[in-house]
């Protein structure tokens, strides 16, 4: 009966010990391909993460050229991913959804975005890490292009 009552504190306080979180925010650049047209995307990501599960919010645009009749695409989207730890580098998986808004000239679409995607982030000095990530997104409503692929790198600050 002892052993029992002690062995359920300790899973107790195990449970309602918070655990360690952390946090990290991401400048990048990079590109969308959809068909033959390339546009450089440019954006900003944060998120927070508990040791496995972590969860991320994003916002990317890449501006419009009438010239070649690509439109611009802003994207802005709430994703949760599951890395690895423990390593020189964080391997991730991640899967979101948002919005997005396509523009050319007068022509709009605005309408609901998912994303499925993964890559890297490796440990360069202290916080600083270089980030390397890999999306497909699947666009809704009447886009140009409905499958955006986009890759990027940018530099990681964790906190």
């Amino acid at each position: 009966m002892r052993i029992r009552l002690l062995a359920a504190a300790a899973l107790l306080t195990i449970c309602l010990t918070p655990g360690v979180a952390s946090a990290d925010a991401t400048l990048f650049l990079g590109r969308n391909s959809a068909g033959d047209d390339r546009a450089v995307v440019r954006g900003l990501a944060v998120g927070v993460s508990l040791l496995v599960v972590g969860f991320e919010f994003e916002y990317a645009n890449a501006g419009e050229d009438p010239t070649l009749l690509r439109p611009s695409l802003r994207t802005t989207s709430g994703n949760v991913f599951a890395q690895t730890f423990g390593l020189p580098f964080q391997l991730y998986a991640t899967t979101g959804a948002g919005m997005y808004r396509e523009r050319l000239g007068a022509d709009q679409e605005t309408a609901f975005a998912l994303n499925n995607g993964g890559g890297v982030k490796i440990n360069l000095a202290g916080p600083l890490r270089a980030r390397i990530d890999y999306r497909i997104f699947s666009l809704r409503g009447n886009p140009k292009h409905k499958n955006v692929q986009r890759i990027y790198t940018g530099i990681n600050l964790a906190f």
